[in-house]
């Protein structure tokens, strides 16, 4: 079988830009309405929205590959990585190292991509791992690079990359045509288009031992970034998190041929629900905010706790709504405290109800959600 790398005209890959147009029409479109709703959040609030919309990419990022990270300590390393107070929550090495590399992506989008900058990001992420023989640097091993799954003794082989010796002459490549169809250079490509062939063509090299997942889609969120002139902040890994095996899927199924159309269409369709989720999650954002203004001096102890868990679940909150077991088990309470306290916050205009007796659930009360 011959893998896209092997094809003669590589990397020369051909798509239908007739049907991506539409996409990247409303990629622009959609681009300025986050920006809009981003500009909605005062000041003083923007820092924490950027630490959620950043710790929930890495901890989805991470969630791809498997590895479940500490949503806190990703938050407390991006506090600190961005310069703000830090929180006295412990900083784990996993979570320190994608934080690190998120903030790295986040304030540098506008420069050039270099082999530095990946070696830097692949430091940053995996400077913890001693199993691998080169951080900060591209693979040397002799082996093939290969995706495999299945048994040991049979093994079905899902992509090989090229050998490690092609791939300092493939990423010079990679790293020219990166920079060569940036905005404003040479051979500029619309958004859609660059950071989707740039996350494709990357992972077809797969030119570190360990990472690459996570580091094509932080140059997907870079190229994206450089074509709307600012820090994107979409929820693309976690929108790709929710499509994991069809992710996989397709990129398998395109690192076999250079005709590439249905792949461009999948992830541009994949960035446009990102955008979706990210707009959300701002207006989520912003009636929490309102919320709190409302009501932060009308809640006692075991209900700020309370409406704090409830917050933390995102825009979709509790699975079912929050029950009064659920308040018995964040607070601590008794049942009868529990029942008298969420009554109050029914009346005061924090919470609707639904449902009778053992069904009766709870939800927060968000204006413009």
């Amino acid at each position: 079988m011959a893998w896209n790398s092997q094809i003669s005209g590589w990397p020369d890959f051909r798509y239908d830009e007739a049907a991506l147009a539409p996409f990247e029409q409303s990629f622009l479109m959609s681009s300025g309405e986050v920006l809009g709703a981003v500009h909605h959040v005062s000041p003083s609030e923007r820092d924490q929205l950027r630490i959620d919309l950043l710790s929930d990419e890495a901890m989805k990022t991470s969630a791809i590959e498997g590895e479940m990270l500490d949503r806190r300590s990703v938050q407390s390393s991006l506090r600190r990585h961005l310069g703000l107070e830090p929180d006295s929550y412990p900083n784990k090495p996993r979570e320190q190292g994608v934080a690190e590399m998120m903030v790295d992506v986040y304030s540098t989008y506008a420069e050039p991509l270099t082999h530095g900058t990946l070696f830097r990001w692949h430091e940053m992420l995996l400077s913890f791992d001693k199993r691998l023989e080169a951080i900060g640097s591209y693979r040397q091993h002799e082996d093939a690079m290969q995706i495999v799954s299945g048994r040991v003794d049979r093994p079905v082989v899902h992509f090989e990359a090229p050998p490690s010796a092609q791939v300092p002459q493939k990423m010079d490549r990679y790293v020219d045509w990166f920079n060569r169809t940036a905005p404003g250079a040479k051979e500029p490509l619309p958004a859609l288009t660059r950071a989707g062939l740039s996350h494709l063509y990357f992972e077809s090299i797969h030119p570190f031992e360990d990472g690459n997942g996570r580091l094509g889609r932080a140059l997907a969120e870079k190229s994206l970034a450089q074509n709307i002139g600012q820090p994107s902040l979409i929820a693309l890994a976690f929108t790709i998190e929710r499509q994991r095996k069809d992710y996989y899927d397709q990129l398998e199924r395109h690192q076999k041929t250079l005709d590439v159309t249905s792949w461009l269409v999948w992830f541009a369709e994949a960035v446009l629900a990102a955008q979706q989720v990210t707009l959300k999650r701002v207006g989520f954002f912003i009636a929490k905010a309102h919320f709190y203004d409302r009501h932060r001096d009308k809640l006692n102890e075991r209900q700020a706790k309370a409406i704090e868990r409830m917050f933390r679940e995102g825009p979709d909150g509790f699975n079912g709504g929050l029950s009064a077991e659920n308040y018995i088990s964040i607070t601590g309470t008794s049942r009868a405290t529990a029942t008298r306290d969420l009554q109050d916050l029914v009346e005061i205009g924090a919470l609707t109800r639904s449902g009778e007796r053992r069904y009766t659930r709870y939800w927060l009360k968000l204006e413009g959600c």
